[in-house]
Order: structure tokens, then C-alpha cells, then sequence
């Protein structure tokens, strides 16, 4: 089984999937065994980065760093989707007789005079389906979604991952039904999942001393919200909690209102397109952990 799981690892990151080790017979990841908002810098990798690195982080395509994971235990597979350009559609069944994830995928079609051509598809362990798509090249990035587009159909890109093929969960095996490439997203599927447009946000007035102190806090500021709302795709998650971290350590030094630091940093993420959701809670998780090392101004 662990060499089993090593090659599919292999051949997935030769495709250009970035991977990381999942729980043994499970869904959760194996590294790191610790919140963003729970991180002290004893991980060795997190203490190295200077920063919490959590599984998309940590997500590879180095054949060296996958083969001495998995040389090790079983590890399931997981495969980071931002990192990998991957839209994945998770058709699930439903034991209460409710409409399938594949019958709802089927109405949609029908509704948007689409089409669902064959593409990299596996066979989950309860019985239902990953659909591959590659993210389209143009347009906003797109997020992990929940029954938003009809009962039973989630999808994951941004921000989320699937259990690969080769792993099991409970017992049960996910298996490869169609071994192709990946095709485009469908345009009408690709609208589908859009995120809705930004509410227009209003200005926050930070009101900081006229010295040197203040001068020093506005730059802080002003560069951290630029790290935020010049991230490229796939990056923006990981900024917005750096610059969080860099904020909450002057919020707590005294230097700039804790207040204020979390609404400059929920208007940059918004305005990077990030969800809101996603927003409060790396905001949320930035800020705890630079308040656990204070950064005092001097004056």
C-alpha cells in the first residue's frame, strides 16, 4: 500500500498537481497539526517561514520532498487545487432519495444549453464523483462552493482540496473511473460559480499622530494592504493572513487600533475578491497570532 500510494502521488504531481499527505484512511491533512490561529513557531517549517504554513502551503510537486512522505506511512493523498489550476465538481449521492449530485449536474446542463464533455474524473468513496476541469486562464478565481449551485454539487478550487485517487477514507477506496486530462471548465459552469460583484467599500480613516511614530505606522499600513490587493490568484489568502500577522503585532505593541487594523484588512481581502467568510477568518487568525509577539513603535 505505501508504495502504491507513493507512485499515484508521483504520477499526479508529474501532471503538475501539487499533493500533501492526508491522515491514513482519512480526509483531514496530515501536516500541520495545528490552527493558524493555535501556531507558536515550534514547527520546524513554520518557524523556518516565519509564519504558520498550513496545507496549501505545504502542497508539492518535488518528487523528492512527495517520496520521503510517503516513504514513511500511508499517507492519503490530497490535492491542493489553487496551486494545481484545478476546478473540482463533487457530485454526491444521496441515501435519502434526493436528486444525485449527477442529477443535478444533468438539469443544469440542460437549463444552460451547456455541455459536460469527459474529463479526469474519480470515483469516491461513497459512490460519487470528482469531475477535473483546468481554471479558466481569464476572469476572477474561483472559491470552494456548497450546494450554491444545486443540491448535492460542491465544488473546490481555490482554497480547497480533494482526496486523490489511491487513497481511502473509512475503508473505502477513491479510484480513477476516467484517466484523461483535465478539460477547460465549462464557460456556463464557469458563470455559474463566479463570485457575485464587490459591494462598493468606504475609506477608513486611520487617525494616526503627525510624527515620526505615525509616519512609520501609515507606511506599515499602506504596505500591508498593498501585499494584500496586488497578491496574485491563488496567493491572496496567504497575503491577507501575513499582512493580518504584521498589523496584529502593532495593534498589540499599542501602535495602531486593533479596530482599525481588522476593517483596513477586511476591505483589502474583499477587494482582492476574496469571500467574506474567508476573510473574517484569516483576519481573525492574523491578527491572534501577531498579537502573541507585540511590536512596539518607537517614537
Amino acid at each position: 500500500m505505501p508504495d502504491d500510494l507513493l507512485a499515484t502521488a508521483l504520477d499526479h504531481a508529474a501532471r503538475g498537481w501539487h499533493v500533501f499527505p492526508l491522515r491514513p484512511d482519512d480526509k483531514r491533512p496530515a501536516f500541520p497539526d495545528h490552527a493558524a490561529a493555535d501556531c507558536t513557531g515550534r514547527d520546524p517549517r513554520c518557524r523556518a517561514a516565519s509564519r504558520h504554513l498550513g496545507w496549501e502551503d505545504r502542497a508539492t510537486t518535488d518528487p523528492t520532498r512527495i517520496r520521503r512522505a510517503w516513504s514513511t506511512r500511508p499517507y492519503g493523498i490530497g490535492v491542493a487545487c489553487g496551486p494545481s489550476g484545478l476546478v473540482v465538481v463533487d457530485l454526491d449521492v444521496t441515501p435519502d432519495g434526493g436528486p444525485s449530485g449527477l442529477d443535478t449536474l444533468t438539469a443544469l446542463t440542460d437549463r444552460h444549453g451547456g455541455t459536460v464533455d469527459p474529463t479526469y474524473t474519480v470515483t469516491t468513496g461513497r459512490g460519487g464523483a470528482h469531475l477535473y476541469y483546468r481554471h479558466p486562464a481569464a476572469g476572477p478565481a474561483l472559491r470552494n462552493t456548497a450546494g450554491t449551485i444545486g443540491p448535492a454539487v460542491d465544488t473546490r478550487a481555490h482554497g480547497g482540496y480533494v482526496v486523490g485517487a489511491g487513497s481511502t477514507v473509512a475503508g473505502r477506496p477513491y479510484t480513477v473511473d476516467l484517466d484523461v486530462d483535465p478539460g477547460p471548465l465549462p464557460a456556463w459552469l464557469a458563470g455559474l460559480l463566479a463570485p457575485a460583484p464587490l459591494p462598493p467599500q468606504r475609506p477608513v480613516v486611520v487617525d494616526l499622530p503627525a510624527n515620526r511614530t505615525g509616519a512609520y505606522v501609515r507606511a506599515a499600513v499602506t504596505r500591508e494592504v498593498e501585499r494584500v490587493t496586488s497578491a496574485a490568484s491563488g496567493e491572496r489568502n496567504r497575503a491577507l493572513y501575513i499582512a493580518a500577522v504584521a498589523l496584529g503585532q502593532l495593534a498589540a505593541g499599542g501602535a495602531l487600533p486593533e479596530d482599525d487594523a481588522r476593517t483596513l484588512l477586511e476591505q483589502a481581502g474583499a477587494a482582492a475578491g476574496l469571500r467574506p467568510a474567508e476573510v473574517y477568518r484569516t483576519v481573525r487568525s492574523g491578527l491572534a497570532a501577531g498579537a502573541r509577539r507585540p511590536r512596539t513603535v518607537a517614537a
